[in-house]
């Protein structure tokens, strides 16, 4: 619409029953003060409140033509609210501040000013910046000072404070950049001073006299994952995804699967690697190599049942080809950013939405810790529980020494040992996850939102109960299903022994005897080494998978041929041809459902960020 007013001031409003009505009061005079009467409005913007807030806002805008009421039946959350109330606006320019009124009002002329007489496109009072007058307590001022260097450094702004509840904007220029906004509550402040500096837009901050109205702490979910989350979701859209174009990506991807090959050779000495596995028969190598490509079916059935609980059909070649593709992301990329490409994958392929996607990863995810927390997990614990671990450790530090690569000198020992410690964590964490999924399917209680209501009180906290749940719920919906729960674990528990098996088969190659009590230890071993690489510690869990592997069987075992050297180039062996299958099998893959990685990752990273984007109070 056009604009019928000069100035347009928005309050949000969120059971603010106790002092909507003086802030209504105030803003009217103080605009009397230094505009023509008929020249403004005021537009509440109640956000599904559940005090007497909207009887309040209907009364005062009855009461006086310049108030208007702009009523949601439910909650939009902060930025979504203050957006709808700007489009419906009739002003020029467009004010908003806070309905405590923490910032002196004698400051409101200079921020409609700056606005309204063109010299600026955007203003912003700030707590910051010299001359303010800002009585921050440590509690609330030292997060809040944390908060605006992490935006200044991630996302190159030259503000000091961005989340100053007191903003003017140029309505043509607000309008131009809220389409791209995504943020709908407390960090809507932030997005929208950084996409109008990246604009190009003239942004003016100035001090202000500021008093905190009411208690406020830090809070765990709103105030780390909510503001982590969100800055770098505006740092991938602004600073890395307008990069990516398509030739950029492919090569890129290209690249990065052959380096992370070429890293297989960094981290472990070549020479010591070379001798330990001359002896390795190629054959049955080669075999084992066959044996592991056979489980990768089993992976696309194991996925096809899962979907089809989720009701989405699904090929399982094609989703044999995902799995592979995503694999291989996860040996290139940090963070296994590579799990979150399947999603991708079928999102783009079989039109199966996100949430479906990233549901169905969850589902297998969990299954695989249960199958692999079944075959070795409960056994490690009590390893660890008794302190049987140290021996090995000093057995393995007497055979093996010390390894130097490129002038620094490694321990096996002291990896070894960390491998042991980070497989027994994960196994721990898996067993207690399980436990409270299974647990919450057949309880009435709702035991993720209780324990998310336990660390934080924050509206935002429900935002993320709700994630956290959906997640939740379709593992259950898996499990509570006894023929597809018999399904699906028992086609986990097929992959895992195939895993095994490949790992016997290079025993083999290596002219181990393989026993009944070997098959057992490899087993353990195997269980030990896919959990020590669960956490992104190097790439495709290389090193912690090798460490974790060798310590178990020189400690479970009494062969003579079977030192620590030999265990260990028996761990580097399985593991490569297990790398090499997956990165092979990744690259046809790629190629035939012409996928990119690097835009696999780019497409996830924008869509996780931007479910992120949600409701929750205002940050510091």
């Amino acid at each position: 619409m056009s604009p019928s007013r000069e100035v347009s001031v928005v309050l949000p409003a969120y059971n603010e029953a106790e002092t909507l009505e003086d802030t209504v009061e105030i803003t009217l005079e103080t605009l009397e003060s230094f505009l023509p009467a008929e020249s403004f409005e005021v537009i509440v913007a109640e956000d599904g409140c559940a005090d007497r807030t909207p009887e309040i806002a209907e009364r005062l805008a009855s009461d006086d033509e310049r108030v208007r009421h702009f009523h949601s039946d439910e909650r939009l959350g902060r930025g979504k609210a203050l957006e709808a109330a700007f489009r419906a606006s009739e002003g020029e320019t467009l004010v908003y501040f806070d309905t405590d009124l923490a910032t002196d009002m004698r400051h409101l002329e200079e921020l409609v000013e700056r606005v309204r007489s063109d010299e600026f496109d955007v203003a912003t009072g700030s707590r910051w910046v010299p001359g303010a007058d800002a009585d921050r307590p440590a509690k609330r001022g030292i997060p809040s000072k944390g908060y605006n260097r992490l935006v200044r450094l991630f996302l190159r702004s030259d503000l000091l404070d961005h989340q100053c509840g007191f903003k003017a904007f140029d309505r043509e220029a607000l309008l131009s950049l809220l389409d791209d906004v995504e943020d709908e509550h407390w960090f809507w402040d932030t997005e929208v001073l950084v996409r109008a500096q990246r604009a190009g837009y003239r942004v003016a901050e100035f001090p202000v006299e500021w008093t905190p109205q009411g208690d406020s702490k830090v809070d765990l979910v709103r105030d780390v994952f909510g503001m982590g989350s969100q800055i770098l979701r505006t740092w991938w859209q602004v600073s890395v995804s307008p990069r990516l174009t398509r030739r950029v990506s492919m090569t890129a991807g290209s690249v990065l699967v052959f380096v992370a090959l070429a890293l297989m050779l960094v981290y472990l000495e070549p020479a010591a690697v070379l001798d330990a596995i001359t002896g390795a028969d190629p054959a049955l190598v080669a075999l084992s190599g066959v044996v592991y490509l056979l489980s990768w079916p089993l992976r696309g059935l194991r996925y096809r049942d899962i979907l089809s609980r989720l009701d989405y059909d699904g090929d399982t070649w094609f989703l044999t080809g995902a799995i592979f593709i995503s694999q291989t992301g996860n040996l290139v990329f940090p963070a296994r950013a590579g799990d979150a490409v399947r999603a991708y994958v079928v999102k783009a392929r079989r039109s199966i939405p996100y949430p479906t996607g990233f549901a169905s990863l969850a589902v297998e995810r969990v299954f695989d810790l249960l199958s692999i927390t079944v075959l070795g997990g409960t056994v490690l614990l009590g390893l660890v529980a008794t302190g049987g671990t140290d021996e090995v450790v000093a057995a393995i530090a007497a055979d093996v020494g010390t390894i130097t690569i490129g002038g620094e000198t490694l321990n096996p020992a002291a990896a070894a040992e960390t491998a042991m410690g980070v497989a027994a964590g994960v196994g721990l964490v898996a067993i207690l996850a399980v436990v409270v999924i299974v647990v919450n399917a057949r309880r009435d209680t709702n035991l993720v939102r209780r324990g998310v209501r336990a660390i934080s009180n924050d509206s935002y906290a429900e935002y993320v109960a709700g994630v956290i749940e959906r997640f939740v719920g379709d593992v259950e919906r898996v499990i509570s299903d006894r023929g597809a729960f018999l399904r699906v674990g028992v086609g986990s528990l097929a992959i895992w022994t195939l895993d095994v098996v490949t790992a016997l088969i290079v025993f083999a190659a290596f002219g181990i005897p393989v026993t009944p009590y070997l098959t057992a230890v490899a087993f353990f071993a195997v269980s030990v080494g896919n959990l020590a690489k669960i956490l992104p510690l190097s790439p495709g869990g290389i090193g912690l998978y090798e460490g974790a592997f060798t310590i178990i069987v020189v400690g479970l075992t009494a062969v003579p041929e079977l030192t620590a050297l030999v265990a260990l180039g028996i761990a580097i062996v399985d593991h490569a041809v297990k790398n090499l299958i997956t990165v092979a099998g990744g690259l046809v893959s790629m190629a035939w459902l012409n996928v990119s990685l690097t835009t696999a990752v780019a497409e996830t990273e924008g869509e996780t960020g931007a479910s992120a984007a949600e409701t929750g109070d205002e940050a510091a």
